[in-house]
Order: structure tokens, then C-alpha cells, then sequence
């Protein structure tokens, strides 16, 4: 979605919240440095960026949305995986059966607006938002993630009886393995893998802990610490499977 500079030029003259001097100094600046006209207003202090997007999206007649208050429903949110999210400055936030409404602070992100279209199989309706809303939206990834399964993995792994892992024999990990709690824990870090498009999880028993980490999109994130009790019976379950 490119804006024709003369089409920019007299949406910014039309808010009135730029003098036509400003944005022809602007542009001239602009040209010389090779960078983009919202840029040399935005750090030259002419405009605020919030008001910049909302005249992009005027300009471009897409919507303009405010998530920096919201709380998205984890499953629309999580379309689309936190690393693409973070990298692309883009967050799936409202879902129909056949539609996903995005929001981004570059529409013109031809490349994520692909991969999620074809992620999801559904028809993408790109809208305009700020900074904020972005970081309100990526925080929301850690924190829905520990509330929908860090309480319960968490309660389970209380629930798991310190094992001493010396000369532990087959039947000890097959008693381990099929215990309820860890079968629900294994359970839960399988699924909350999944929902981020983990491609690896790496599970490491620490002297104090156990740490989950996720590989997404090549990287490894931290996912959750776990007491480091339920390391061996995390490890019998795995075999097990």
C-alpha cells in the first residue's frame, strides 16, 4: 500500500496539523537524506506519530485502531507467531470465519501480510496502528501464555513427589511417566509449543530449576521455569513417548 508523495503531501496540509512549510522543508530534507517524510517530521517534532499513522490511514482509507488498552483473545492473537509479530510490527487481533483483521504500522509489509494469509488460509484486512498498540499486543503474548498455562503446569508440578534419579529402574519410569500430573504437564508445554510454532523445545535441568525454552522461527525463547522436581518425571514421560 505506497503512498504517491504528492497524495501524502496533501493529506498532512489537509489535518492542518502540519504548516505547508514544514512538510515542503520536510520533503527537501527528506530527499537529501533519503529517508521518509513521516521519519524527518516525527524526529524533527512537527508531528507525533500517532498523528502521522492516522493520516497514512486517512490517506490510504483503511482504518485506523487503537489496541494500546485492549486484551486480545490469545487464540486470534497467537495466528500469527510472537517472532513474525515482534520482527514485522504486525498482531492478528479480531477473526471471522473467512477474514483476520491485522494491525501493523506498515501496511505496505506486502511480505507479512503473505505469510500470514497463508498461514492462516484467511482473507487479510491490514489496519493502521501505533507503537504502543504493538507493544501492548506483544506483551500480551507472554503474559496470556503464563496465565492460560503457567498456573496450570505450576499446580501439577506441586503436585509431583521429589524422586531421587539414582538407580532408578524401567518400572520407576514407567511409574513416573504415567503419573496424571507430568502426563498434564508434558501435555501443556506440548500444546503451548504448537500455539507459538515452536519447532524445537529444549528442557534443562538446572541445579535450582527446570528451564523450557522454545525454538521459534530459529531462535530460542525462554517459555517458563519450572520447579526442579518435575525434571526427572518430565524426562520419564518423554522416554515414554
Amino acid at each position: 500500500m505506497y503512498i504517491e508523495l504528492e497524495q501524502l503531501k496533501k493529506g498532512l496540509i489537509d489535518s492542518a496539523l502540519v504548516s505547508r512549510a514544514d512538510v515542503e522543508a520536510a520533503i527537501k530534507e527528506a530527499t537529501e537524506k533519503n529517508k521518509p517524510i513521516g521519519d524527518v517530521l516525527i524526529s524533527n517534532a512537527k508531528i507525533s506519530e500517532d498523528d502521522f499513522r492516522r493520516i497514512q490511514a486517512k490517506v490510504l482509507a483503511i482504518p485506523f485502531i487503537d489496541l494500546k488498552k485492549e486484551k486480545l483473545e490469545f487464540s486470534v492473537l497467537s495466528l500469527i507467531p510472537e517472532p513474525i509479530a515482534r520482527n514485522h510490527n504486525i498482531v492478528a487481533y479480531k477473526k471471522s470465519p473467512d477474514t483476520l483483521e491485522v494491525a501493523m504500522l506498515d501496511p505496505s509489509d506486502l511480505a507479512a501480510i503473505d505469510f500470514v494469509k497463508k498461514k492462516t488460509n484467511l482473507k487479510i484486512f491490514p489496519r493502521l496502528t501505533t507503537t504502543d498498540s504493538i507493544k501492548n499486543a506483544l506483551v500480551q503474548y507472554q503474559k496470556t501464555l503464563k496465565a492460560d498455562f503457567g498456573d496450570i503446569i505450576q499446580q501439577e508440578a506441586s503436585n509431583l513427589k521429589s524422586i531421587a534419579t539414582d538407580n532408578v529402574t524401567g518400572d520407576d519410569l514407567r511409574k513416573m511417566a504415567d503419573d496424571l500430573p507430568v502426563i498434564r504437564i508434558v501435555d501443556t508445554l506440548l500444546k503451548h509449543a504448537i500455539l507459538q510454532d515452536a519447532s524445537d523445545i529444549h528442557i534443562e535441568q538446572m541445579e535450582t530449576e527446570v528451564i523450557v525454552r522454545y525454538r521459534i522461527d530459529g531462535m530460542l525463547h525462554d517459555a517458563m521455569i519450572l520447579p526442579k522436581n518435575v525434571g526427572p518425571s518430565i524426562t520419564a514421560r518423554i522416554k515414554v513417548l
